[in-house]
């Protein structure tokens, strides 16, 4: 710890001899956008440049704030809210991994004046045991529409207790051109992940009492257990538009001296989405009692399955003119999906194997139509229709109103959205063959109906989201570790409340989320679901230089009711129910103090303050405990200049 003090303090005390005034970001990047679902829409995302609660830093926390995890940071990570967790067929390989992962449906693009770099580093715990964090992302533009970035991120966590490091290596590669009639829009994500899998620890009565590395766990050296996920993806989107007009000064002042005329835009979509997906598993001693059976070999496990993917949108968006107060639009295409699955299987004869080879097709109906009103007011309906393949039958119809309220404090928005879908869970669900686990299926579609609303008053800093849904045939993994489908109806509500309190520099900062599902026994979830931070936050003032210090200093805690959570199966890869172990009812405690200068922010947290303070209820996933009591620290820095 006293080295990292003394690295920090070399680092931040020439800063502070020349701290200036307060920099900005806002003229630097023009503009940072993500593309909707069905990619016919623009959606702005504010650069994360942040600094209140800076020490959050972890990935899987900014999407969303409650997550479960075998202990280790980088490890499959499922999230607590039930209606954040991943559903869709086709991510079945990497739900778990999907807040680290560049992929198909997350793309990122910025149109910068001059070129945008910014670096984070974090670090914590003794260096045999450590957890670190490198986030590298550039972009720049070549010319007013043309620009081209990328994103590199690490997590390696070595973890404190045996056989359970973490290694996550995610790249993107973006660029994007947006011109008056043509514009399109690629991104190559790679993504590598490797996790270590020690199975568990055997004695929990043991926790606490000597040196983590010395607990026995169910997945040793010998076993040297490990799941490798390779992700490759590509996405290309080119758009042409006609009947679309120059937006240039002259055009405008043109358009406003004379009468409008109605005036409508189309927009023709060739949208191509690649994506490939490898997963292994690897023990080196099957035989050690974890599991109960060995189809293959009894001297080596090495299970191997890939899913391959080609999705072509050949798509028409139109609409009235943006600049008029009634908006009218909407679109239609058609998707075409071809699907490749590989896998080791056993074979009739044991010990043996085959490699199974199965291959699907899609093809999809696309529709939109939306209305805007003024500024305050739209309505949006999108939908799919899987006509003929592998998921023929399978739909998805959602809808959005949204509406704006203004206030003297500022703009507050309130959301109505709905969702009904039909789908066929994943092929996976279906078919397995590995060394330890092997099922056939024939699962039927998995129907839901989603409700809900969300209130955002930004100038009060409150969010109140409200969800509600109704399931049949709901799909997971049950208490034998195999897939399980539940018949009858499931009903699952959630309430989610984030604000902020302030009195003079004191802010208590809340998420709050309360949720209950119809049946226990098929989905248990927390009842009740708390991160809060309490700190004292003030900006120092150096006259000498007219330099600003801006800091935070406080404690947090994270704690959710006791539940049954899930437990994890290395070898499928899967959180599956169980109702032996109870997990939470423990608060985890962090004191952390967070610094920003110009365009640099770092911070120094001490986690999991009260480690033998508790009790040692102090796991997510049954048999894998957190992290004890450690020293984090770590900085981001912008470069624009």
């Amino acid at each position: 710890m006293s080295k990292s003090l003394l690295f920090i303090l070399i680092l931040i005390l020439p800063v502070l001899a020349t701290a200036q005034k307060p920099d900005t970001i806002t003229p630097v990047v023009k503009k940072q956008w993500t593309l909707s679902k069905d990619y016919s829409e623009e959606i702005d995302v504010p650069v994360d440049t942040t600094f209140s609660l800076f020490h959050r830093h972890k990935i899987t926390d900014k999407y969303s704030p409650f997550n479960a995890y075998p202990g280790n940071y980088g490890l499959p990570t499922y999230q607590m809210n039930f209606f954040d967790r991943i559903t869709s067929p086709d991510m079945y390989l990497y739900s778990y991994y999907y807040p680290f992962m560049h992929l198909l449906d997350n793309p990122v693009f910025m149109n910068t004046q001059i070129p945008f770099t910014e670096m984070a580093y974090t670090f914590a715990g003794p260096s045999d045991r450590s957890e670190q964090t490198f986030r590298i992302r550039h972009s720049q533009n070549i010319n007013r529409f043309f620009n081209i970035g990328l994103i590199y991120d690490i997590v390696y966590s070595l973890g404190h207790y045996s056989y359970q490091r973490s290694e996550n290596k995610t790249f993107t590669l973006y660029s994007s051109y947006s011109g008056v009639k043509y514009k399109f829009y690629i991104a190559l994500g790679i993504n590598n992940i490797t996790s270590a899998e020690n199975g568990g620890i055997k004695n929990l009565s043991l926790l606490g009492t000597g040196d983590t590395r010395d607990l026995e766990v169910n997945l040793g050296g010998l076993n040297n257990s490990k799941d490798v996920l390779k992700n490759r993806n590509l996405l290309i989107v080119q758009k042409y538009s006609i009947n679309k007009k120059s937006t240039l000064v002259s055009d405008s002042v043109k358009t406003n001296s004379v009468h409008k005329k109605f005036r409508m835009e189309g927009t023709f979509s060739h949208i191509l989405a690649m994506e490939i997906n490898k997963r292994s598993y690897i023990d080196d001693l099957p035989k050690s009692g974890f599991y109960d059976t060995t189809y293959i070999s009894k001297t080596l496990t090495y299970d191997s399955l890939s899913a391959g993917s080609i999705k072509n949108t050949i798509r028409f968006d139109f609409s009235t003119d943006e600049t008029r107060k009634f908006r009218l639009g909407g679109g239609v295409g058609i998707r075409n999906e071809l699907f490749r699955y590989t896998q080791i299987i056993p074979a009739d004869s044991v010990p043996a194997s085959d490699s199974a080879v199965w291959r699907n097709n899609n093809n999809v109906l696309i529709g939109k139509l939306y209305n805007d009103i003024g500024e305050k007011f739209r309505w949006i309906a999108t939908g799919e229709l899987f006509f003929s393949g592998y998921r023929a039958g399978d739909f998805m119809l959602n809808g959005d109103i949204v509406k704006s309220f203004d206030f003297k404090k500022g703009r507050a928005t309130l959301d109505l959205f709905g969702k009904i879908s039909n789908l066929q869970p994943s092929i996976w669900y279906d078919k397995w063959g590995s060394n330890n686990f092997t099922w056939q299926n024939n699962f039927q579609k998995e129907f839901r109906i989603n409700l809900g609303g969300e209130i955002t008053y930004p100038a009060r800093r409150t969010i109140v989201r409200f969800n509600y849904a109704i399931i049949n045939n709901y799909t997971d993994f049950g208490l034998d570790t195999l897939p399980s489908q539940y018949k009858s109806a499931l009903s699952v509500a959630a309430l989610y409340v984030k604000k902020e309190f302030s009195a003079w520099k004191f802010h208590l900062s809340n998420d709050v989320l309360v949720q209950k599902s119809s049946n226990k026994t098929v989905l248990d979830l927390p009842l009740v679901t708390v991160r809060s931070a309490a700190f004292f936050d003030h900006n120092f003032h150096f006259k000498l230089t007219n330099g600003y210090l801006r800091t935070q200093l406080g404690v947090e805690v994270f704690y959710n009711t006791p539940y049954y959570g899930y437990s994890y199966m290395p070898a499928t890869g899967r959180f599956y129910r169980q109702d032996q172990t109870l997990t939470g009812a423990y608060p985890y405690v962090n004191a952390f103090l967070n610094v920003k200068i110009k365009r640099t922010r770092f911070f120094l947290m001490l986690d999991h303050v009260n480690y033998n303070f508790s009790g040692n209820n102090y796991f997510m996933v049954p048999f894998n405990p957190m992290n004890i009591r450690m020293f984090k620290w770590g900085l981001a820095w912008t470069f624009y200049d």
